[in-house]
């Protein structure tokens, strides 16, 4: 199998991130693998679609810091490929945190990679539909918080003193960037929460649910099912610190093993049916309660987290599962979409 992985930045600057996790379990399992970034995309004058990518010499590597030193050591082979013949394009960037121009880069490619028979996921159009958080108000009400997305200060106004207490972030964004907790006590300063988190854009105001303070569950699916692997769900628990309501790692978040119940794995099954449709290969529910605070499509990190608590190897399930769609390929020759193929 010939794959590539689409990260933000080809480098990379952090042993054990899940691109590197599955770049390795790849190359471990004897494939051609290749790291690409946005920016080193070439569409060229014989139609071809090529980019500049990175890999290490075939080896086992035992573990994250094997392959990063490796990576980004002088034995790290960089060289231009041509997209169009690979068997797999794995799109992994993030758009919320990347330059305008990038932002779209791995869903404009892949589409025309498509072209050529290459299997690309999660599937670019799919992803189109998911460019901002407006993606989680297409599923079901039942599995969604209350919420008002404006730029209207009255209307969040009124909003806020309906609901008592509130969560306020930007619509597109990231990793806990502008999110504030609004109480009935902040109503008069909500004016200059407003212009923070409208600086780029508009706002989502959403219900605040108790569940919050005991933290948030990171599931992820594989093919629209929970990822579940040697008996194991891939999955670990985020629990915030102090007074901070953000549960995110980078935001002083701490670790914690996931207890997978009835209420996250039917919330799964109540969100697949749209996932499937749009194509979408690897996700991660992030759940609250009863309620998905967000459903990450583009980037899901955190293998090395489930994998922390489970010892289970999840990314041997990913590979696994890619395996099994080329060769699907092979008996079919590409008689599916590529949304299809992304979730059989």
């Amino acid at each position: 199998m010939k794959i590539a992985i689409l990260a933000n930045v080809m480098e990379g600057s952090e042993t054990g991130q899940t691109t590197h996790r599955l770049a390795a379990e790849s190359i471990n399992s004897g494939h051609e693998t290749w790291i690409i970034s946005t920016g080193n995309f070439s569409y060229d004058p014989d139609d071809k679609i090529r980019a500049r990518g990175r890999t290490v010499p075939p080896g086992i590597y035992k573990t994250p810091d094997d392959f990063f030193k490796a990576y980004r050591g002088p034995e790290a082979i960089n060289k231009w490929i041509t997209v169009d013949e690979l068997d797999v394009l794995l799109l992994r960037n993030n758009p919320s945190s990347q330059s305008p121009w990038a932002q779209n880069a791995g869903i404009v490619f892949g589409r025309m990679a498509m072209r050529h028979g290459v299997i690309v996921v999660n599937d670019p159009n799919g992803l189109s539909k998911a460019m901002n958080k407006m993606y989680l108000q297409t599923f079901p009400e039942s599995v969604r918080p209350r919420v008002l997305i404006s730029r209207n200060r009255e209307k969040i106004k009124k909003f806020a003193r309906q609901e008592g207490t509130i969560v306020m972030k930007p619509l597109q964004g990231s990793g806990g960037k502008d999110v504030f907790i609004v109480r009935a006590g902040d109503l008069p300063n909500l004016n200059q929460m407003i212009d923070a988190v409208s600086r780029d854009g508009y706002v989502i105001a959403q219900e605040y649910l108790p569940a919050a303070s005991e933290g948030d569950t990171r599931l992820f699916l594989l093919n629209g099912e929970p990822l579940r692997y040697k008996g194991k769900y891939a999955a670990f628990r985020r629990v915030r610190t102090g007074d901070d309501m953000r549960s995110n790692i980078h935001a002083g978040g701490r670790l914690r093993k996931a207890e997978i119940n009835d209420t996250m794995l039917t919330l799964a099954k109540t969100v697949r049916p749209r996932l499937v449709e749009d194509g979408m290969f690897l996700v991660g529910l992030d759940i609250v309660g009863d309620k998905l605070m967000e459903i990450n499509v583009f980037s899901p990190g955190g293998f090395g987290s489930a994998q922390k608590f489970e010892k289970v190897n999840f990314n041997r399930a990913v590979i696994e599962a890619l395996e099994q769609k080329v060769e699907y390929m092979h008996f079919y020759r590409r008689n599916f979409s590529n949304a299809d193929m992304a979730t059989l």
